[in-house]
């Protein structure tokens, strides 16, 4: 495995366990004649497999289009959108009934529905970059090998329903979430924290930020690091995330911060020292910068 892999992956894991994703798999059932599913507007990511059949996909001012068997379609921004049996855009009585509408005519389609939830609700822009809907068309054999594997197997595991199936499918998917924001990197994403993390030194710099953010950090020490001037790194990562490093550093402060005084009795001057301030009042000072609050009002309101 090559350092730029083991590194960058590190950051794209701290990040996940600090958002605490978490996955849902709720229908699993077989299709036919008129029917529809609409699983939007939940504020969660959706996604839906075609693992027999066809379907329709739907999206609002967009032409409908056919997934066959072996497609996966998620929707970062939890798009409205149906799937159907029809290419028309179906009647609303139709949308969710649990197997359709009439079951004594027409091919069956199989269906797995489900979605991906960040546990820590607060916003971090990691999806901001991905379009409204992404199709994998895992019916190609010749792409995409391991997440097909990958999904086989989940479907394997819903299927076969023993003891712990439950938990093996939440892990299963947790999985299928690294594949799908892999396989958007593959399609050349410009900018965004998701190709940022996976920028060779961009990336090691967001890694040593997740995992050391008490240290006493600054543009030179975090441009040192990675192999870069002062200049070019800056300029780097903020045309990749947007912002400038210092505020990243910041920013990922004090949602830990946040997280420790919801969560934890720790004093307020032992979370300012775990999260890299030498001096509480700097820290409350920057806390109430970031957040609009007090650390205390943060704590009363948990």
């Amino acid at each position: 495995m090559s350092d730029r892999l083991f590194v960058n992956t590190d950051a794209l894991c701290e990040l996940l366990r600090w958002m605490r994703l978490k996955a849902e798999v709720y229908i699993h059932a077989d299709f036919q004649g008129c029917w529809a599913v609409d699983t939007s507007g939940d504020r969660h990511v959706p996604f839906h497999l075609v693992h027999s059949g066809k379907s329709w996909l739907h999206l609002p001012g967009e032409e409908p289009r056919l997934l066959s068997a072996g497609d996966l379609v998620v929707f970062p921004h939890d798009a409205q959108h149906y799937l159907s049996s029809e290419d028309e855009s179906p009647e609303q009585y139709l949308v969710d009934q649990p197997t359709g509408s009439d079951k004594s005519q027409g091919q069956i389609t199989g269906l797995t529905c489900g979605h991906f939830e960040f546990g820590n609700k607060a916003h971090w822009p990691l999806l901001d970059s991905l379009p409204p809907a992404i199709v994998l068309e895992l019916s190609d054999t010749s792409r995409l090998a391991n997440t097909r594997s990958l999904i086989q197997l989940l479907v394997s595991e819903l299927e076969l329903a023993a003891p712990g199936s439950k938990v093996a499918v939440e892990h299963l998917a947790h999985v299928l979430f690294i594949h799908i924001l892999r396989s958007q990197l593959d399609k050349g994403l410009p900018s965004g924290l998701l190709k940022a993390l996976f920028d060779p030194k961009i990336g090691n710099a967001l890694s040593l930020i997740h995992t050391r953010m008490e240290h006493n950090w600054t543009l030179e020490t975090l441009a040192l690091e990675v192999g870069m001037s002062r200049a070019v790194f800056a300029t780097e990562f903020k045309r990749l995330t947007g912002q400038t490093a210092m505020a990243y550093l910041t920013e990922w402060r004090m949602m830990h911060a946040t997280e420790l005084l919801q969560t934890t009795e720790l004093a307020i001057v032992d979370i300012s020292e775990h999260c890299g301030y030498q001096s509480d009042v700097a820290f409350r000072k920057s806390f109430k910068k970031i957040t609009g609050f007090t650390p205390a009002e943060v704590r009363r309101n948990k």
